[in-house]
């Protein structure tokens, strides 16, 4: 929907809308974009890119309503007007917007029973992200920093192991690695195209390019001779690896994926972008983030939902049924989530407010069970009754899920910094 009078005014939330994630598009303009490793056999690069873990997450911004998707409550008097429907998980009901999404149940879970005790955007999206709680003592790495890092580790190539696929989104490079450094900050992208000013000029020469890059090579190492830094570092390595980004644009681009594939996921945002985040794993990048929004629904919940949901089950059912069928998703958890839920309760507007108290989130691949569902809330959802989990526990699960120790630590200059927040621990009943 374009007009969003709905959603509600705070500041965090406003920024959203405006997709401020591309008005970071110039900070960390010396980083470094990681990716996947090259081989000599292409047989062999092929099959490593296949096996290698990655994660594609889809940000339903705002706060999706868990009663109009993964957790409803009909016939009740918080339960709205949509019906419950079966799913390919025997006794597993999910809302009657999602009836695609409901045939592929069996490869994915749901954990119902989510407090993050936060109902401001900005704060608990900041949950959502890191972990952690945000505190102005230090500043903590994105989900996809951590992801990129723990997966990659120093490893170098010319593709960013960390992507953000945002409508407007154009190409920058965002500060929201932290400590990690400005290699893993995340790239923007959007529209279903390669990033802006991958390509090179019209009016310059091939060899004048290859003879300026010579000559900053030699001017590069030079200075590195007595005044080498991490920052230099990353600086050097960053023009070498926008070059190779260069050379493999056409990753980026969705118009070499066949007619049919682009027909069955949509010529909409959301499901060009599922179709760029498919193609992206498929050819080796590591995280990839999705956004779909805004679900900020305070006023019109349900005429949202009908639309925005229905808008999300087509392509995300098809992204799950293309990892499954192409043997990618044991190698790639998905997970759908928001910074939180929405009020069982429905306000004078027909609306929905902040809920953080007890909400739900989707999840599979990777090392997550099958068709598990974690946690309970009660029967108007207005609480959570079984198996109460944070953001922390995700943060710890989502790790240990793709196959890393969560209670690792990064060395970062000498100083050990633990990968997730160490008050927590993985949901291991939804591991395999």
């Amino acid at each position: 929907m374009k007009n969003c009078d709905y959603s509600c005014r705070t500041a965090e939330h406003l920024i959203t809308r405006r997709n401020f994630v591309t008005s970071l598009a110039a900070v960390g303009a010396a980083a470094v974009m990681p990716g996947f490793g090259l081989f000599n056999s292409p047989a062999m690069a092929a099959e490593m890119a296949r096996q290698q873990k990655r994660m594609i997450v889809i940000n339903m911004a705002g706060g999706l309503s868990q009663l109009e998707s993964w957790d409803p409550k009909p016939g009740t008097a918080t339960g709205g007007p949509f019906r419950a429907i079966p799913t390919s998980v025997p006794g597993l009901h999910i809302s009657e917007l999602l009836p695609k999404t409901a045939r592929v149940m069996h490869q994915l879970a749901l954990i119902r029973s989510i407090n993050t005790h936060e109902d401001d955007h900005g704060k608990g999206a900041h949950i959502m992200e890191t972990g952690r709680r945000k505190t102005p003592a230090q500043d903590y790495p994105a989900l996809g920093a951590v992801v990129a890092r723990a997966l990659e580790g120093n490893s170098a190539s010319a593709l960013p192991g960390h992507i953000v696929i945002s409508p407007g989104g154009g190409g920058g490079r965002n500060a929201d690695s932290a400590y990690l450094g400005p290699r893993y900050g995340s790239v923007v992208l959007g529209g279903g195209k390669p990033p802006q000013f991958s390509e090179r000029p019209a009016g310059l020469a091939e060899d004048a390019s290859i003879c300026a890059n010579d000559l900053r090579r030699k001017v590069n190492d030079r200075f590195a001779l007595r005044r080498r830094t991490a920052q230099t570092d990353a600086y050097t390595q960053s023009y070498e690896q926008g070059l190779e980004l260069m050379h493999q644009r056409e990753i980026f681009d969705i118009t070499k994926e066949s007619q049919q594939d682009q027909e069955r996921y949509g010529s909409h945002d959301f499901g060009r972008h599922c179709l760029l985040a498919r193609r992206l794993i498929e050819r080796g990048i590591t995280y990839v983030r999705v956004t779909h929004a805004n679900y900020d629904t305070h006023c019109e919940n349900f005429n949202f939902h009908f639309e925005q949901v229905g808008e999300f089950d087509g392509p995300f059912a098809t992204l799950v049924t293309d990892l499954a069928d192409r043997g990618l998703l044991e190698h790639t958890l998905i997970v759908v989530l928001s910074e939180f839920g929405r009020t069982p309760n429905i306000n004078p507007l027909y609306g929905r407010d902040h809920w953080s108290k007890a909400w739900s989130i989707c999840m599979g691949g990777a090392k997550i069970q099958r068709g598990a569902v974690i946690g309970a809330t009660n029967a108007t959802g207005t609480e959570v009754i079984g198996r109460q989990v944070d953001g922390g526990h995700l943060f710890h699960t989502y790790l240990s899920a793709l196959g890393v120790k969560s209670t690792g630590q990064f060395d970062v200059a000498g100083q050990k910094m633990p990968m997730a927040d160490p008050a927590f621990e993985p949901i291991d009943e939804l591991l395999s």
